[in-house]
């Protein structure tokens, strides 16, 4: 009887310590929602500070994607060579009081070199807490990164209703994002403390750049269309309401709502799709239901027909990308950390590149036919679903 009861001991602290891992891990992606949820609630005010135009401050803001796209590749160099728990660490702390710069900024140029900041420390936390999921992942033998990426969608939706509360009683834009800083900061240390320790990998192993070999390119289309169309429906999914079906203020802006929502809640059941269906087949449905969510919205006038429509997009979308991580997680040849980066820096650009070519493609086909880019994004998900099949390194 002892000796059945001392065995169970090690399997048992095994599991706690597995657990514990997973919600350490499961935080820093909430923070780095929060961050972001935070951060977004105060761009109009940031804008009226500085008397930015719309123009001005979509420049701006690409200044972020350029951050991300910046850091990811070296990032992904250095967790291959250190390992993700440590760059984990400092990049979350890091990211939380990166928060309140764009705040002190008092001219277009200061503010765009604050945002080039927040956007580069910003991508080294994503690219470093996705390489601690991963390997939480493997330790589990099951999907676990769509969760992820929904606590992640979650912190989000909270920290921008929360920004959006703090500015309707009048507090200050400084002010806010510094005790949401400190906040954050304070969770960030102590969760950091339970992270995975990961394997690294000696210097003349890991590459600082990916070689693009066909299956990691495939997967890098992948994840640029899907963050393209994310980025798409996020930024013109109100406006098109608002303008093209021409609702109210209010109804117009539920669209946007409802795609976050219908995102957070599919990235919730994307590990069990993807565990009864596998990754392929996930991927190809989740492609397909996009497409035809957008079409049906595009299609047919009706404001709610529309809303229901970007409910399916947010659905489809919801698992792509964890399930596009995983399978560059996997990819045979790569330090785990290089091929992350490739791919993630790749759907960057989406995120660089998206919304600004829905606009510019909005002056020549009217914004229902530059939404028509996010179909054939969608599309082209579905057909490329071959390449996230997982791969078992030897």
């Amino acid at each position: 009887m002892s000796t059945t009861l001392t065995s169970g001991l090690p399997r048992q602290r095994r599991q706690t310590r597995q657990t514990t891992t997973r919600f350490a891990i499961a935080a820093m992606f909430f923070i780095n929602g929060a961050v972001s949820g935070n951060w977004a609630a105060r761009i109009p005010d940031i804008q009226s500070q500085l008397g930015l135009s719309h123009s001005a401050l979509g420049v701006v803001l690409a200044s972020i994607a350029v951050g991300l796209s910046l850091a990811t590749p070296i990032t992904g160099w250095l967790i291959a060579r250190v390992g993700s728990r440590s760059i984990t660490k400092k990049a979350a702390l890091a990211y939380c009081l990166a928060l309140p710069l764009p705040a002190l900024a008092s001219n277009l140029l200061l503010l765009a070199i604050a945002l080039l900041v927040f956007g580069a420390i910003g991508g080294v936390m994503s690219l470093a807490m996705n390489a601690q999921g991963l390997a939480i992942e493997r330790r589990y033998g099951r999907p676990l990164m769509s969760s992820f990426h929904g606590i992640s969608s979650v912190g989000t939706l909270i920290g921008a209703a929360t920004g959006g509360i703090v500015t309707s009683v009048g507090v200050p834009t400084f002010p806010h994002l510094l005790g949401v800083a400190l906040l954050l900061g304070i969770v960030a240390n102590l969760s950091s403390r339970r992270l995975l320790s990961s394997g690294v990998v000696t210097a003349n192993q890991a590459p600082a750049i990916a070689l693009p070999e066909r299956s990691l390119i495939g997967l890098g289309i992948v994840a640029f269309c899907s963050i393209l169309a994310e980025g798409a429906m996020a930024n013109w999914s109100t406006i098109y309401l608002r303008q093209v079906l021409e609702t109210e203020p209010g109804l117009a802006a539920t669209g946007c709502v409802v795609f976050s929502l219908a995102m957070a809640c599919g990235r919730f059941t994307g590990d069990r799709s993807a565990l009864h269906f596998g990754s392929v087949k996930t991927v190809c449905f989740s492609g397909t239901l996009a497409a035809i969510g957008l079409t049906l919205s595009l299609i047919v006038s009706q404001p709610k027909v529309a809303i229901i429509g970007f409910a399916c997009v947010g659905i489809g979308l919801s698992s792509i990308v964890p399930l596009v991580f995983s399978a560059a997680e996997r990819t045979p040849g790569l330090a785990p950390g290089v091929a992350l980066a490739a791919v993630t820096t790749t759907g960057y650009f989406g995120l660089l590149f998206g919304p600004p070519a829905i606009g510019y493609a909005a002056e020549l086909l009217t914004l229902r036919g530059a939404l028509g880019l996010v179909v054939v994004s969608s599309i082209t998900i579905a057909v490329l679903a071959p390449t996230v099949e997982l791969r078992h390194k030897n």
